[in-house]
């Protein structure tokens, strides 16, 4: 993250890009707040530590004037003062600072704020980010229903159980269970990538289609992990380019597309790979009618070990109530028309994949 420091001492300045530095941010430098002001133009500074007295524009009168320019994008702004006492800060608050650095500052403290700053930041890329992916896949298939909705909720549903396991609570902490939450509905992002004569097949496909159906992995996986490497301290990102790329790995390593085994398969990629097939064998498609909960768990517990984690399976014989509730709680429900006797029929449906799309 680029982060520009407005500073008219120099040997607070120097002292300032040092530490940044050595936190593995890009720096930029301006001496003083008319000098930040045009910097501030280009649109490359979303993270800004400013000094509080300078001349010509002080850090106050430089915070009030990017709270009031127009910006697609929220700037992050740290005053960095000497000044103490309540009527300070609440002029710094007033005039939109996010945070205050005493100076002489510590390091540690530095890099800290700096922290809060990165994920205040992130949580609004992340939101637009995975809003703009999720909607891009669904224009592709506008036929998808609640498929994304419940996937989430399921997953959400076991990450929970798992969390309360000795040997997940380092891994799935309230952060990455959200961050799950999240980004579960970009699995199938890479489908976006798959021919229309494929994707939207009205019935089994071909042993070469399917062929050509399973790149959806490797297209969603590969762009995000892209993204990944453009911002590499986006954790949602990589849970996300995890999901993508593995969610139709299988524990016994007969999955695709890596044929990875067991543990080598990410967790997430594990509890999204069992919420799907879940929800895909309970929902009716073309070539199907949807399956009852029993058939769907019958046919999830014999995957145990094979298809499944034999963790993720458990946690869902334990929460099987929660993924019925969640089922007929966002069931699909398409209103067909009225045949000409005037008897009205509804009938549940869910074809958010076709054939052996899935």
């Amino acid at each position: 993250m680029r982060v520009l420091i407005v500073e008219d001492d120099l040997d607070a300045l120097e002292m300032l890009e040092a530490a940044l530095v050595c936190f593995d941010y890009e720096v930029s430098k301006a001496r003083d707040g008319l000098e930040a002001q045009e910097m501030l133009r280009t649109g490359h500074y979303r993270l800004v530590i400013s000094d509080w007295e300078m001349p010509g524009m002080t850090g106050v009168e430089l915070c009030r004037y990017v709270r009031q320019r127009a910006s697609s994008e929220y700037t992050y702004f740290i005053l960095l003062t000497s000044r103490t006492g309540q009527r300070h800060i609440i002029d710094g608050l007033r005039a939109g600072a996010d945070e205050f650095l005493s100076k002489p500052f510590d390091p540690d403290e530095l890099q800290m704020r700096l922290n809060v700053a990165e994920r205040i930041l992130a949580l609004e890329s992340r939101d637009v980010v995975i809003f703009s992916l999720a909607k891009l896949a669904e224009a592709r298939d506008t036929d998808t229903g609640a498929h994304l909705e419940r996937i989430r909720e399921y997953c959400l549903v076991l990450a929970k159980h798992l969390a309360r396991l000795n040997k997940y609570q380092n891994l799935l902490d309230g952060d990455y269970i959200q961050l799950l939450y999240l980004t579960s509905p970009l699995h199938d992002i890479g489908k976006v990538g798959i021919p229309d004569s494929i994707l939207l097949k009205p019935g089994q496909l071909t042993p070469e289609e399917f062929e050509i159906m399973k790149k959806h992995v490797l297209i969603g996986g590969q762009t995000l992990d892209a993204a990944v490497r453009a911002h590499p301290r986006a954790k949602y990102l990589q849970v996300a380019r995890d999901i993508a790329f593995t969610h139709h790995e299988k524990f016994d390593g007969t999955g695709y597309p890596f044929r990875l085994r067991g543990v080598e398969i990410p967790l997430c990629g594990r509890i999204v790979a069992l919420s799907d097939v879940y929800d895909a064998l309970t929902t009716r498609r073309v070539y199907k009618p949807a399956y009852s909960h029993d058939v769907a768990k019958s046919i999830i517990l014999d995957g145990r070990g094979k298809h499944f984690d034999p963790d993720v399976v458990d946690a869902f014989e334990a929460n099987e109530t929660q993924f019925l509730a969640i089922k007929e709680r966002l069931e699909d429900r398409v209103v067909e028309p009225e045949p000409a006797d005037g008897a009205g029929i509804a009938v549940a449906a869910s074809p958010s994949c076709h054939g052996n799309h899935s």
